[in-house]
């Protein structure tokens, strides 16, 4: 009757070891270390930047206890934190001599100091929220005016197009900062321009001015539209942190706005801060633009003379110059999807892009217009672009569908689709401010919140060893096994614990406990009204079990709405009440069933239990 079958005590114990070794590494702590890694997409660490990392700490006399490559970053942990900040600056001057253009990220970092062979089983510990733990801090600063100027560019190119459209024949559109001019040759061809303009161009407002024989059109973006258009563009800056942050699996990040053009990102408990700063910092925007085929460019571009006027100079990958003209056919914002792959042909990494309807479009028309001459795909990073690729227009691109090549790595091709999947930014950001914080309720609050767990434990415990006796012991010690499986779980999902998830724990405690005495008291009920020992333990946790699931599924839904509607701390709640909830009935029932049934399970003619009342089967007499 109370006997279990040896495979489910196998999985039992089974559960307990899975338990006990994910458990075990948030015992070990963290430790300071300095993490190294590439400023840029096309850099890479390697044998020989390890090399320099240790002449650097050489030379400062620093020791590392571990210096970690792992092909991507290197990751040297220290002793103490004084080493660690000292470590940084060595390592940053070695590898970074000129501060204005760094080729490494060096940033401050946390390694946890689990043995080998719990990393091994990929045994890590739970991360901690910015409030237990602390974290890593920026300020981002947008860079309105880019906007406002990449706005500009874009409204006259329009403006350009729709007067050919139209067949207004103008005498040329040109910007003059923040000013777009058209150039009219007498005053009907001025009203029609105007005309036009103020049909399909909303957002510009327009001032005539007489320039000798010539009627010049001056558009402005309007007061109403710039301020809508810088809302926008910290909007969607936002909106792409969000994005870029999701790819990296930060948990529960704080992404808010400060003031009118500042952006601050708080990720609690992040560990690879260098790669959170790398890509956070790289505001990677793709744009494609029509290569300078003029003489004049073809001769700065071989020659490195003067840059033609309307035209700029960029760097490809290998460091050879190409001429591209300022007005931007495609950016990022016409994107719907980039995906690492490799070419059918030559197999060498591609990013494969995808367009919007809009950008097929054009795309088409303009790969159509322009066959025989090249076309310049760039990427922006950190306000610095570089030419990916410059291909030749062989013949009508049509499908929106487009890919970039140019003697990438496969990292580079996954880099580069991470960035640009993640979403565009409306306009450049830098980072102005980054600091590692520290917990912002204080070491007190910590321990107060970590107290609160352990104390109330001892006292539920208490509690039920001396009201219930041994099957007091029993539920203490399932207690404990719900405890340790909770933590567990949360390792293996590398979960984020705050301090209302401290909270939800105090709380998960009080519900896995309030199972048990669900079951004592019907096992009590059942000896009082009679039954037998064995009778009395079958049927008390045959009868609890159907009050223990309904009280645990009502909490369990109140636990997933709080999950589903919640954010920020409420999530963090959320998520260890639910998974408590599913680890308390797993433990307050079947752990502590099988530890009844190896203690009592076996004795064929029991008595009496130790439960906290004494009462004698019927017809054995009078109780004890």
């Amino acid at each position: 009757m109370n006997r279990y079958s040896w495979w489910k005590y196998a999985i039992l114990v089974v559960v307990f070891v899975i338990a006990t070794l994910y458990t075990l590494p948030n015992f070990f702590g963290e430790a300071p270390a300095v993490q190294v890694s590439p400023a840029r997409a096309t850099q890479r660490v390697d044998a020989d930047t390890v090399a320099r990392v240790e002449q650097a700490l050489a030379a400062a006399g620093l020791t590392a206890e571990a210096i970690q490559f792992d092909g991507q970053t290197i990751k040297a942990r220290f002793a103490s934190t004084e080493a660690q900040i000292r470590a940084r600056d060595a390592i940053e001057r070695a590898l970074n001599p000129d501060p204005a253009n760094p080729s490494h990220v060096v940033a401050l970092n946390l390694l946890p100091r689990t043995p080998g062979w719990l990393q091994s089983l990929h045994a890590q510990p739970m991360y901690l929220g910015l409030d237990l733990r602390g974290g890593v801090h920026f300020l981002l600063q947008v860079d309105m005016a880019a906007a406002l100027d990449k706005r500009i560019e874009a409204l006259a190119a329009d403006v350009r197009t729709a007067l050919r459209d139209k067949g207004i024949r103008h005498g040329g559109v040109r910007r003059e900062g923040q000013t777009v001019l058209v150039r009219a040759r007498d005053a009907a061809t001025a009203r029609a321009a105007a005309d036009l303009i103020a049909r399909d161009f909303a957002d510009l407002q327009i001032a005539e001015r007489e320039d000798g024989a010539e009627t010049v059109l001056a558009l402005t973006l309007r007061p109403d539209a710039a301020r809508r258009l810088q809302e926008q563009a910290l909007k969607q800056n936002i909106l792409t942190l969000h994005n870029r942050i999701n790819e990296l699996g930060v948990a529960e990040p704080v992404i808010q706005q400060q003031g009118l053009d500042r952006i601050v990102v708080q990720l609690p408990g992040v560990q690879d801060t260098a790669k959170a700063k790398d890509i956070l910092g790289r505001t990677a925007t793709l744009e494609i633009r029509m290569v300078d085929e003029s003489p004049e460019g073809r001769a700065a571009e071989r020659d490195a003379g003067p840059v033609p006027l309307g035209a700029e100079r960029y760097l490809d990958r290998n460091g050879l110059p190409v001429i591209v003209k300022r007005e931007v056919i495609l950016t990022g914002e016409n994107l719907t999807d980039a995906q690492a792959g490799f070419d059918s042909q030559t197999q060498e990494p591609v990013v494969n892009l995808t367009l919007d309807a809009k950008g097929a479009r054009i795309f088409r028309d303009v790969t159509r217009d322009n066959v025989g001459k090249r076309m310049a795909i760039l990427l922006f990073e950190k306000g610095k672009g570089e030419v990916v690729t410059a291909p030749v227009i062989r013949t009508e691109i049509g499908g929106g569908r487009v890919q970039i090549s140019g003697r990438m790595t496969t990292r580079e091709a996954n880099d580069t689709a991470l960035l640009l999947r993640a979403g565009s930014l409306a306009a450049p950001m830098e980072i102005v401010e980054e600091r590692t914080i520290g917990p912002s309720l204080g070491a007190d609050n910590i321990r107060m919140g970590f107290n609160s767990v352990v104390w109330g434990f001892v006292a539920v415990v208490a509690f039920m060893c001396v009201y219930y006796r041994l099957f007091g012991v029993f539920s203490s010690l399932a207690l404990a096994f719900n405890l340790m499986l909770l933590v567990a779980v949360l390792s293996m999902l590398q979960a984020t614990l705050t301090l209302p998830g401290i909270a939800a724990m105090a709380l998960t405690l009080g519900m896995a406990i309030d199972a048990n005495v669900l079951i004592n008291e019907r096992v009590r009920e059942e000896l009082r009204n009679g039954s037998a020992p064995q009778t009395a333990i079958h049927k008390g946790y045959e009868h609890a079990w159907d009050t223990i699931l309904d009280s645990n599924i009502t909490s369990l839904l109140a636990g997933l709405a709080l999950l589903t509607f919640g954010s920020g701390p409420v999530r963090g709640f959320a998520v260890v009440h639910s998974i408590g909830i599913l680890t308390s009935m797993f433990s307050a029932v079947f752990f502590s069933r099988a530890l009844v049934n190896l203690w009592y399970g076996r004795q064929k003619k029991l008595r009496a239990v130790s439960i906290g009342i004494r009462v004698a089967p019927a017809g054995a007499g009078k109780p004890d």
